[in-house]
């Protein structure tokens, strides 16, 4: 019925969230607010890390991309459920250190990482720095000596592959801004420069190829095209690398027509393409890595708003105006992303109006989505939206000053902050005379 198994619609008709009615939830913790079901989180995190094992026999690791959503309540979250970490930022892997997150099982990514966090990952012993550039490699070398250690590295690699999904979230084709490509030498350039460096550990490689991505066949060639580039490692200088990260990108149900490929069956079949071209390679399996952020958090959060006005305009649109917008939600005005909406209110009635969600900031472009179907709608409505949990909360603004929502937690039907509303006080924080 929903795009999420933690949605409900209960006797009074209302959604529910986790067995928690989102109307209560709205009167009291206000609007515009995140609300996200722990046990929907923990349970992605236990398929993926079993899968994981299942099929890699123990040989492998699923670590969180934390630029989804990241606090510190996720950040422990991730380590209880026993998954590693991908960091892309000092910030990120300052709250990862709040924590105490296991740095072993910190990967840290990133195309323009400053000396800053760099040397943050190094005293911070991070267990993976992600390195995309030959730049990049130079200065952290330097780095490694001038504070007498050795960093452990994966080179970012392009392998030029089409995932089919917007162009702003293709990341594994040549022109992007990420890593190295394969195509101009520049990649074995850089693991020759490496191999030869004193306080650098070349341990692996990584790629990402895009994001929302529901085909399995990208991820499949991804594999083929970098265990091949580790079998001219092995040819040219003697390397035998003993990891792969295969990133993340797994698509989610934001509409009912969605249909994301299963976990278990991503795995199994991209394990046996793994396996196979190892063996016609001649190389080692590796230790496997995988990156999933969207496809844990996503599905567990939805955004409640109150409606504010409804305008009608004859024979063009209706315009449902709610108290949050592009500022909790930029993706429709960057990526054109859809989602489902409905009145959580009326939960339990039929989708009869066809709107254009729009949001309070001062621009015209701030709208949450257009042509969606959305029950009867009021002024005073508790309007929701499904499937926010990544990417939301991550991308939020103070654009005209409007204050960042709570992100609420429900546990066992229990709602508790993880993330406060930011305040008036808040937002003049920083301000100077």
């Amino acid at each position: 019925m929903f795009v999420s198994d933690c949605l409900n619609v209960n006797e009074l008709g209302h959604l529910t969230i986790g067995g928690r009615d989102t109307v209560e939830l709205a009167q009291t913790f206000g609007t515009p607010v995140y609300v996200m079901d722990e046990q929907q989180i923990r349970k992605s995190c236990e398929s993926y890390r079993e899968s994981i094992n299942k099929y890699y026999g123990g040989q492998g690791l699923v670590a969180y991309a934390s630029k989804a959503f990241c606090c510190k309540a996720i950040c422990k979250m991730i380590d209880e459920e026993g998954l590693g970490l991908d960091v892309v930022s000092i910030g990120e892997l300052y709250t990862a250190q709040s924590v105490n997150f296991p740095p072993e099982k910190i990967f840290f990514h990133g195309n323009n990482k400053t000396v800053q966090e760099l040397l943050a990952a190094l005293e911070y012993e991070v267990g993976h720095i992600v390195v995309d550039n030959l730049t990049e490699l130079e200065i952290l070398n330097q780095l490694a000596i001038s504070q007498n250690k050795k960093a452990n590295i994966m080179f970012r690699i392009k392998p030029g592959i089409d995932a089919h999904t917007h162009d702003f979230v293709r990341t594994g084709q040549i022109d992007s801004k990420f890593g190295l490509a394969l195509e101009t030498g520049e990649a074995m350039q850089a693991v020759k420069a490496a191999v030869g460096m004193s306080h650098i550990n070349l341990k692996g490689l990584h790629c990402h190829i895009g994001s929302q991505i529901f085909d399995i066949e990208p991820f499949q060639h991804a594999a083929q095209v970098m265990l091949g580039f580790m079998a001219e490692i092995k040819a040219q200088t003697g390397l035998e690398l003993s990891e792969l990260n295969l990133g993340g990108g797994f698509g989610i149900k934001y509409l009912p027509e969605h249909d994301p490929v299963e976990y278990d069956r991503y795995m199994m079949l991209v394990s046996q393409t793994v396996k196979t071209t190892c063996q016609e390679k001649g190389l080692k399996t590796p230790f496997i890595i995988i990156e999933p952020g969207r496809s844990i958090v996503g599905p567990a959060g939805i955004t409640l708003y109150t409606v504010g006005s409804v305008k009608e305009i004859p024979g063009i649109r209706t315009y449902v105006s709610v108290d949050g917008g592009m500022g909790d939600n930029p993706r429709y005005i960057l990526y054109q992303s859809e989602y489902e909406a409905l009145i959580a209110n009326k939960a339990g009635q039929p989708k009869t109006r066809t709107v254009t969600i729009a949001g309070k900031c001062c621009e015209s472009g701030d709208l949450l989505g257009e042509n969606m179907p959305i029950q009867e709608v009021a002024p005073g409505d508790i309007l929701a939206v499904l499937a926010t949990g990544a990417y939301n909360y991550s991308m939020s603004s103070n654009y005209n000053r409007i204050s960042k929502p709570a992100v609420v937690m429900i546990k066992d039907q229990q709602a508790r902050t993880v993330v406060k509303r930011e305040t008036l006080e808040d937002i003049v924080r920083n301000d100077l005379l």
